[in-house]
């Protein structure tokens, strides 16, 4: 469909999402026609001397940027890079990987954003923005059993990065085409539920679907399951769509309908069978559930990861 590389950029704060809707848009778009980079990679320090200079991964300093911008550049025009490696468990460097971009780049990480330089070789750009209560839980879970750190630790680090958090990460909110918020449901806001409503804010800077079509504006009538607004993100105009956990499946079958009448190439995700790959989540008991609000998310995404290879032809 394109002649060149598209590329889907996803930042967010650490333990934000941005895996689980990166495995979920992989999906739809086909394995083999995705290179996935982490930008967390371009680190400049490893732990023990971030440790010793007194500096997190969240800061610019700590990071190659000039580098993550040429490897972007390399990759926008198809051309391979040589990607450096580090390794979470260990807190080192692993030696680099070799990366041959395919159709569609997935680029995710914590300062993606963060020059106009890196912003500037992106299609599509998403900021994840859940509620910092819910990611420093998602953060907990994560790093304690896949990282092998304690939960105090785990809750030290993030009142240490937190200065860097407000200064660097969400500042790069500004400049997202999406920003997408999972967040619990009212009647469950302290428990430790699997599945979430999601909030969209969709910027005017790329072309959305015209969901107008399938849900309409909410009209103060916060019970909808899904709803459309105007609002205002960071002093500027947006729609915001809402999709409650609630939804039902008729609810979510029309607007998939609608989204793949307009980029058919996603027709094959809009039947039931299809469908039940997308939005997995693993519930608190370990049991695998299906999430119409994440399914739906990531429909969307890769409907304009299209949407721009289509213009690129």
């Amino acid at each position: 469909m394109s002649h060149r590389p598209i590329i889907l950029g996803f930042v967010g704060d650490s333990a934000a999402g941005k895996t689980t809707l990166t495995k979920g848009i992989a999906q739809v778009l086909g394995q083999e026609n995705v290179t996935v980079i982490c930008t967390d990679d371009y680190h400049r320090y490893d732990r023990t001397q971030r440790s010793e200079r007194g500096i997190t991964a969240l800061h610019p300093d700590c990071n190659y940027l000039d580098i993550m911008q040429q490897h972007l550049s390399l990759l926008r025009t198809g051309q391979p890079i040589l990607k450096p490696i580090y390794n979470h468990h260990t807190g080192t460097f692993d030696p680099p990987e070799y990366i041959k971009p395919n159709q569609f780049v997935v680029v995710e990480g914590l300062l993606g954003y963060s020059t106009r330089g890196l912003r500037d070789y992106y299609d599509v750009k998403v900021y994840l923005a859940p509620p910092e209560s819910l990611r420093t839980k998602w953060k907990v879970k994560r790093d304690t059993m896949k990282r092998g750190y304690t939960e105090d630790q785990v809750i030290a680090d993030l009142k240490k990065r937190e200065p860097d958090s407000e200064a660097f990460i969400r500042p790069q909110r500004q400049w997202a085409d999406l920003v997408v918020s999972f967040y619990p449901p009212c009647e469950a806001a302290d428990e430790n539920t699997s599945i979430l409503n999601a909030r969209l804010i969709l910027r005017p800077t790329i072309p959305h679907p015209d969901f107008a079509r399938i849900v309409s504006p909410s009209n103060g009538d916060s019970q909808s399951a899904m709803r459309l607004d105007l609002d205002r993100d960071m002093g500027k105009p947006v729609d915001v769509l809402e999709i409650d956990s609630h939804a039902t499946n008729e609810q979510v079958r029309g607007l998939e309908k609608m989204i793949c009448s307009e980029m058919p190439n996603l027709w094959s995700f809009c039947s039931t069978d299809a469908n039940s790959t997308l939005g997995k989540v693993i519930g608190t008991t370990g049991e695998e559930l299906q999430s119409y609000p994440l399914a739906l998310t990531q429909l969307i995404i890769a409907y304009h990861m299209l949407k721009a290879a289509r213009i690129h032809q």
